[in-house]
């Protein structure tokens, strides 16, 4: 066997004491027969990363069929072998979990959004019927991570960004912090490497402090406990480089004013035992006020459990003990892969409806939203910010940090939030838009006479639950309305699209109709009117059919209408090898400037429109049968360096006040024309900024994003593609 395999077996043996060792190793040769003679990005054979990937599974404690599929859970996508080969050598069930974790890679998506919304619907419907899926693509992404620095430093920052904003919170929904720290502090090395090397220098230059802090801490618990007969296991560790990240720039301090970067866990044998222990930690350490959590008699939805309290040592240094059973810490580190243990004959514990509810609930109403509202709801629904709430009977909700009294009523009832007329908090009423905080008892007011809810809830509400039905209720009771208003907006937005004569064409009207699923036109109405679909959606699918359409009628003569143009092609900057006068345009998808490589695509009556050789939709176009033929050699004209050129351009940077003012003051003196200018909050932080300027060329656009990357905050500057062409 070899060395991937080798490394293999001892983890299986230790983590997974009925692992089939015979399959898995069918599968591991299959696997290495299925990529023989493709490389990672490192040089290594690729079968390095199935391997590596089904160690990672193995430590999490999975079955057999599971590390056969994290053999395998390449092969779908990136070898000849197919769902079918793998269910007829490994089983139903591995082929079910190897295609829940293949991406829709051949199928062609409208935009880079739209592509990921699909992949994770996917995903995520696999999820709902086999949690092992996750667990799976999570043990990928993890070893994809370990080895991301063999990437394109663009590339690294997506799959960074991708895996903090999706992965990441997914480990934590499923309680598996190991995991999803690991992840975390992964991913800031890619999308901050200063800030991340500034964490790890200061923890390295004061270890010895912080062991000796955590040495002295430990005896002295330890010490009490044994005392008092109690016995404990104790931990001492310094919090993971993310944590600590996030800390110093919510409080705007820097490394040496980060205190609390130690903790202490204290694991007994008995819940009686936890609460006797936190006693003892109080009476040992004065506790501060407001800090203590607990979360045994509240768990976290992802079943966490255990009790917080944040104390002061003799040196004035806070830090944080955690108080759990051994059960308790054994769900926390590895989460839900420890809970679903499977065994011989048996598919999957009982109970597990309910843990997995929230699955459902990511799925329900979501089939017919747009890219963009998809990855928004599943961002919020998973991140780990979380505010717990009360009825006024008691129980617990758990809600998005930022929630309102809207998604508590959806939350507890559809009926409850269609009715809702007002809400209390602690027995006084509150505005509807009032941000929910821990403990808060929410008390719902409703009324039968109430018409039901207003649209303006769909711009208050956090949770995708609630925006879900809203439009439920908005597509069932007011289909007129709906469609009026969808009319409407979908007719003034054809026109400014300049898309009025080809919607008039029967067939591509039809096929647009087909890919929504709408049976009329005034479906399509009332689903643009409601928001179960977004115009810009429609209109997309509408330039993508004309485009098809086009490409099936009779090839033009591409001389023919080329030379029936008027405009001079060198005016426009670019020239067509052969011909003298031709219509000329570039495309915004990739906004070409002198000194970029550059092709021809011969339009249907717009002339040529010049396109970046590395133009995804250049490349795309060039592979597709109907379309190759369409495209011709250009190149710049020597005198173009005169003109101005429309180009695109990313900033990445971290937000601070005052940043937006420093970088339309470069652009000012620079002289140079800012067109269009939009800026996106991500989370923690972190802002990307996207410009369409003006520059003469390659040489000038290096000189405005060298001066842009000296101000303090900006990250990268880049240009940026769009999608359409």
């Amino acid at each position: 066997m070899a060395k991937g395999i080798e490394e293999l077996l001892p983890k299986l043996k230790k983590n997974t004491s009925q692992a089939d060792l015979d399959r898995i190793r069918d599968a591991y040769e299959c696997a290495q027969k299925a990529h023989e003679g493709q490389k990672r990005r490192d040089g290594a054979p690729f079968i390095s990363h199935p391997c590596a990937t089904a160690s990672i599974i193995a430590e999490m404690g999975l079955d057999t069929d599971s590390i056969v599929a994290g053999l395998l859970h390449d092969c779908i996508e990136d070898t000849e072998l197919t769902y079918e080969n793998i269910k007829e050598r490994f089983g139903e069930g591995v082929a079910l979990l190897v295609d829940g974790v293949t991406k829709l890679g051949k199928i062609p998506y409208s935009s880079k959004e739209e592509e990921q919304m699909e992949d994770l619907r996917k995903m995520f419907l696999a999820m709902a019927k086999d949690i092992r899926v996750i667990l799976i693509k999570l043990a990928d992404r993890l070893h994809n991570m370990r080895t991301i620095s063999y990437l394109p430093i663009e590339k690294q920052r997506e799959k960074a960004l991708e895996t903090m904003e999706i992965y990441a919170p997914i480990a934590h929904r499923l309680g598996m912090q190991k995991i999803k720290w690991e992840l975390e502090d992964l991913s800031l090395q890619c999308l901050d490497p200063i800030g991340y090397r500034e964490i790890v220098e200061g923890l390295e230059a004061k270890r010895s402090e912080h062991e000796m802090f955590l040495e002295h801490i430990k005896d002295k618990i330890s010490q009490r406990l044994e005392e008092v007969g109690i016995k404990a296991k104790i931990d001492g560790r310094v919090k993971h480089i993310y944590s600590i990240y996030r800390k110093m720039y919510a409080q705007n301090k820097n490394m040496d004013e980060i205190y609390d970067v130690c903790a202490v866990r204290v694991i007994v044998d008995t819940i009686a035992d936890c609460y006797n222990v936190l006693g003892f930690v109080h009476d040992l350490y004065k506790p501060i006020p407001g800090r203590f959590k607990d979360y045994i008699s509240t768990p976290k939805p992802n079943m966490y459990r255990s009790l917080h309290t944040t104390v002061i040592g003799r040196e004035g240094i806070p830090f944080e003990v955690q108080i759990r059973t051994f059960e308790m810490h054994h769900m926390a580190e590895y989460g839900i892969a420890a809970h679903w243990k499977y065994k011989a004959g048996v598919t999957k514990q009982d109970g597990s409806e309910n843990e997995f509810a929230w699955i459902r609930q990511l799925l329900e109403g979501q089939q017919d939203t747009d890219a963009e509202d998809f990855i928004r709801t599943i961002k919020v629904d998973l991140f780990a910010d979380e505010v717990f709430v009360f009825t006024p009977k008691g129980d617990v909700i758990n809600l998005p940090a930022g929630a309102t009294p809207i998604d508590f009523a959806y939350a507890i009832h559809s009926a409850v939030g269609n009715r809702m007329v007002g809400a209390k908090v602690g027995g006084r009423i509150v505005q509807l838009d009032y941000q929910l905080k821990n403990g808060d008892i929410v008390d719902i007011l409703t009324s039968k006479e109430t018409y039901g809810p207003k649209r303006d809830w769909l711009q208050i509400v956090k949770t995708g639950e609630a925006r879900n039905k809203i439009k439920q209720w908005f597509k069932k009771e007011c289909r007129e309305e709906n469609i009026q208003r969808g009319r409407e907006e979908f007719e003034r937005e054809l026109r400014a699209a300049l898309l009025t004569n080809a919607f008039a064409d029967e067939e591509i009207k039809t096929a647009v109709l087909k890919r929504f699923s709408f049976n009329s036109l005034d479906e399509m109405y009332a689903g643009i009117g409601y928001g179960g679909v977004t115009t810009t959606r429609v209109l997309n699918k509408i330039r993508e059919e004309l485009s098809r359409y086009n490409a099936k009628q009779d090839k033009l003569d591409p001389e023919k209408l080329i030379t029936t143009r008027k405009a001079k092609t060198e005016s426009s900057g670019a020239i067509i090898e052969g011909v003298d006068n031709c219509l000329v345009k570039f495309a915004r998808c990739c906004t070409p400037i002198p000194g970029d490589e550059i092709v021809g695509f011969i339009t249907r009556g717009y002339g040529v429109s010049i396109h970046r050789k590395d133009c995804p939709n250049a490349q795309s176009s060039m592979r597709s049968e109907t379309e190759k033929d369409r495209w011709i050699q250009v190149k710049w004209n020597d005198g173009s360096m005169s003109d101005h050129y429309m180009v695109g351009m990313q900033i990445s940077c971290k937000s601070r006040v005052g940043l937006l003012a420093d970088i339309a003051m470069v652009f000012s003196n620079m002289k140079i024309n800012v067109h269009e200018m939009t800026a996106r909050d991500l989370r923690d932080g972190y802002t990307v900024i996207s410009l369409m300027i003006e520059s003469t060329g390659m040489e000038q656009f290096e000189l405005i994003a060298n001066r842009l990357k000296r101000i303090s905050g900006v990250i990268t500057v880049s240009r940026s593609l769009m999608e359409n062409r």
